[in-house]
Parts: structure tokens; sequence; C-alpha cells
């Protein structure tokens, strides 16, 4: 209790606990990255392999040879098989993995083999330093300012598996929704009303175009994981911040979009996701602020 009322007391010791605190969680979030996908692709290994033993129509032989197959996975935890370089399978040692600081000491190289490691592992662990410390500052130390910090590491994480395998797990966004709910039937956010509503219009609100979409061209537009992404969002902060998500997303999409279009020469499938989770972040951040600010323009 001294701690927490230290932290509330004094903004400064606040910021910097909850910096090193992103720090660490950014470290955590970059293994969540790596190894939720290549635990989902275990599991549906599992379940085909058992799915498809127990078809009639699959001749035995066959079955058999593709349990015998998946039976060689290696189950894969987020703490198990401990981290290893992809390429030498040199153990990582807890000196090698302290956040930011190993990979400068390191320059960002394997120390046994000295391949490069990417970039991306210091960015993710300041950006949630930097997203952890501007959370605190806007919603301070407390209940409000905590289940904040759950939502944007999440979001976090999305955006990484997002852009790696475009999917955005179920096992995240579910739990998210019902969180989002939960800490709304408080008021945290906004009304327990508008946090219901918020859901199922943010869900809604894009199911019905990619259907249309589809009707029109016959193609798929958009996967289900945006829906449930920009639902969760709703389920938070209500369905008055959902056109501000989805005009702010919409237009970073497009940006990134048109960048890829003129560097690669033609259109290519790309995670929609992570602009609707960064959307997400600066609606929850100012969202309330740059709306205020619009419309006092025109008033």
């Amino acid at each position: 209790m001294q701690l927490i009322e230290l932290l509330q007391l004094n903004l400064t010791v606040a910021l910097i606990t909850f910096t090193i605190l992103g720090l660490c969680v950014g470290s955590f979030l970059n293994v969540v990255i790596h190894r939720i996908p290549l635990m989902m692709q275990y599991e549906w290994r599992q379940e085909c392999s058992q799915f498809l033993a127990q078809q009639p129509d699959m001749p035995q032989n066959q079955a058999a040879t593709i349990t015998s197959i998946v039976a060689k996975d290696i189950p894969i935890t987020l703490s198990k098989p401990a981290s290893h370089c992809p390429r030498c399978t040199h153990k990582i040692q807890w000196y090698e993995n302290i956040p930011v600081i190993s990979w400068l000491l390191l320059r960002g190289r394997c120390s046994h083999c000295k391949t490069s490691i990417s970039l991306r592992y210091p960015s993710v662990e300041l950006l949630t330093a930097l997203l952890s410390g501007l959370v605190i500052y806007h919603f301070g130390v407390s209940a409000v300012g905590l289940s904040a910090l759950i939502l944007v590491w999440t979001l976090i994480a999305l955006t990484g598996i997002d852009f790696d395998t475009q999917l955005l797990p179920d096992r995240f966004t579910f739990p998210l929704a019902g969180l989002g709910l939960a800490v709304n039937s408080q008021g945290w956010f906004v009304t327990p009303t508008q946090s219901i509503w918020g859901l199922l219009l943010g869900f809604l609100s894009l199911w019905i175009v990619v259907k249309v979409f589809y009707l029109i061209t016959k193609k798929q537009g958009m996967g289900q994981g945006d829906f449930k992404l920009l639902a969760v969002l709703g389920a938070w902060l209500g369905p008055i911040m959902l056109p501000f998500i989805i005009l702010l997303s919409s237009l970073l999409g497009s940006v990134v979009g048109i960048v890829s279009l003129k560097k690669y020469g033609e259109s290519k499938p790309f995670a929609f996701g992570p602009y609707i989770a960064i959307a997400g972040i600066i609606a929850l951040l100012y969202g309330n602020d740059i709306t205020s600010w619009y419309l006092n323009m025109y008033l």
C-alpha cells in the first residue's frame, strides 16, 4: 500500500517506474508476438491430424503418415523452449536479454554466430515503455490506469502478430472484449450501456461493409479478426469513438497501402488490424481532445 501511495503522490516516480516496467513488458511481448502464432500452428496441426484420422474416407496408411509427421512436432509454450538464436541455436543468457541495453551492447548481433538481431525487438520494448508512461501520465496510478495498460499492451501484441501473420487471435480479442465490458460495468471509460452498444456496433460496422463488398465484387476484403478488434475497442471506448477509430485507421492504412503500391508496383494483401489498434490507442489517450478540437473548428 505504501508503494501505491508513493506512486500516486509522486508523478515523476510513477512515470519512471512504469516506463521501466514497460521495457520489461515489451521484452515479454516480443516473445508473445513470435511464439503465439507458432503455438497456434502446433495446435492446428494436432487437431487436423486427429480429425483426418477419424474420417472414414481417409486411407489408413495416409492417415498414419500424417499422424507420424505431426507427432514429431515439438510443443511450444511462452517459456519453452528457452530463447535461442534461430540460426546457431545459441541459448540466450539472462544478461543478453536485458531490454534495449543488451541489444545495444551486442550491437544488434548474436554473441555466438554474429547473425543480425532484428531492430524490431528493441523497438517494441521502447514503444511499450513510452506508451506505458503516457498511459500513467494520462490516467494516473489507478484502477483505470492499470486497466488501460492491459489494453495497450495487448494491442501492441496484436499489432505485431497481425503484421507477421495477418492473424488476430481470438485468445486475445475475446478476453479483451469481456474485460472492456467488465471495467465499464463500473463506468471507468464509458457507461455500461455505451460499452455494450460499442461492442455490437464495432463488430457490425465492419461486418456489414465487408458483406456488401463481397456481394459486389465476390472478394473477401477483410478478415473477421478486424471485426472483433473493432468490437473490442467499442466495448472499451463506446460507440461515439468508433467513427474516429475507423476514419483514422482507414487513413493510416491508405497511406501505407499507397506507399506499398509505389514500392512494389502491385497491390498486395496487408494487415489492417495494426492500424485499428494504433487508432484505438490514440483514441484512448487523445480521442476526446482531438474530437473536441475538430468540432470547435466548426462551432
